[in-house]
Protein backbone atom coordinates (compact mmCIF):
# COMPACT_ATOMS: atom_id res chain seq x y z
CA UNK A 1 0.00 0.00 0.00
CA UNK A 2 1.01 3.13 -0.94
CA UNK A 3 0.76 5.75 1.15
CA UNK A 4 0.08 10.05 0.53
CA UNK A 5 0.23 12.41 3.34
CA UNK A 6 -2.51 15.41 3.12
CA UNK A 7 -2.60 17.19 6.04
CA UNK A 8 -2.81 21.13 5.44
CA UNK A 9 -2.68 20.22 1.66
CA UNK A 10 -6.10 22.50 0.06
CA UNK A 11 -7.31 21.41 -3.35
CA UNK A 12 -6.17 20.82 -6.07
CA UNK A 13 -2.60 19.83 -4.18
CA UNK A 14 -4.20 16.63 -3.11
CA UNK A 15 -5.55 15.58 -6.35
CA UNK A 16 -2.12 16.40 -8.11
CA UNK A 17 -0.46 14.12 -5.74
CA UNK A 18 -2.33 11.34 -6.67
CA UNK A 19 -2.26 11.76 -10.44
CA UNK A 20 1.26 11.53 -9.54
CA UNK A 21 1.15 8.15 -7.75
CA UNK A 22 -1.91 6.52 -9.30
CA UNK A 23 -0.22 5.50 -12.68
CA UNK A 24 2.53 3.85 -10.44
CA UNK A 25 0.36 1.21 -9.13
CA UNK A 26 -0.77 -2.11 -10.14
CA UNK A 27 -4.05 -3.31 -10.43
CA UNK A 28 -5.37 -4.11 -6.70
CA UNK A 29 -2.79 -2.17 -5.32
CA UNK A 30 -4.49 0.27 -2.93
CA UNK A 31 -3.48 4.27 -2.47
CA UNK A 32 -3.96 5.46 0.83
CA UNK A 33 -4.49 9.19 1.38
CA UNK A 34 -4.84 10.73 4.71
CA UNK A 35 -5.99 14.51 4.95
CA UNK A 36 -7.54 17.23 7.12
CA UNK A 37 -10.02 19.27 4.61
CA UNK A 38 -12.99 18.08 3.82
CA UNK A 39 -13.12 19.97 0.20
CA UNK A 40 -10.33 17.35 -0.40
CA UNK A 41 -12.86 14.51 0.61
CA UNK A 42 -15.53 15.70 -1.77
CA UNK A 43 -12.75 16.29 -4.71
CA UNK A 44 -11.93 12.91 -3.90
CA UNK A 45 -15.15 11.28 -4.37
CA UNK A 46 -16.12 12.82 -7.62
CA UNK A 47 -12.84 12.69 -9.39
CA UNK A 48 -12.46 9.01 -8.48
CA UNK A 49 -16.03 7.96 -8.65
CA UNK A 50 -14.96 4.66 -11.15
CA UNK A 51 -12.72 3.61 -8.94
CA UNK A 52 -13.26 1.40 -5.62
CA UNK A 53 -13.12 4.44 -2.70
CA UNK A 54 -13.41 3.96 0.49
CA UNK A 55 -13.53 7.12 3.16
CA UNK A 56 -13.20 6.88 6.68
CA UNK A 57 -13.04 10.14 9.06
CA UNK A 58 -10.59 8.55 12.07
CA UNK A 59 -11.31 11.23 14.05
CA UNK A 60 -12.97 14.60 13.72
CA UNK A 61 -11.87 16.18 10.81
CA UNK A 62 -8.85 13.37 9.72
CA UNK A 63 -9.67 11.17 7.06
CA UNK A 64 -8.03 8.47 5.69
CA UNK A 65 -9.17 7.21 2.40
CA UNK A 66 -8.45 4.45 0.08
CA UNK A 67 -8.44 4.06 -3.50
CA UNK A 68 -8.21 1.07 -4.90
CA UNK A 69 -6.90 0.69 -8.65
CA UNK A 70 -8.85 -1.23 -10.82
Amino acid sequence: MTKINCFGDICPVPILKINKELPKLHSGETLEVVCDHGCVVESIRDKYQHYDVNIEEVMNGVWEIRIIKD
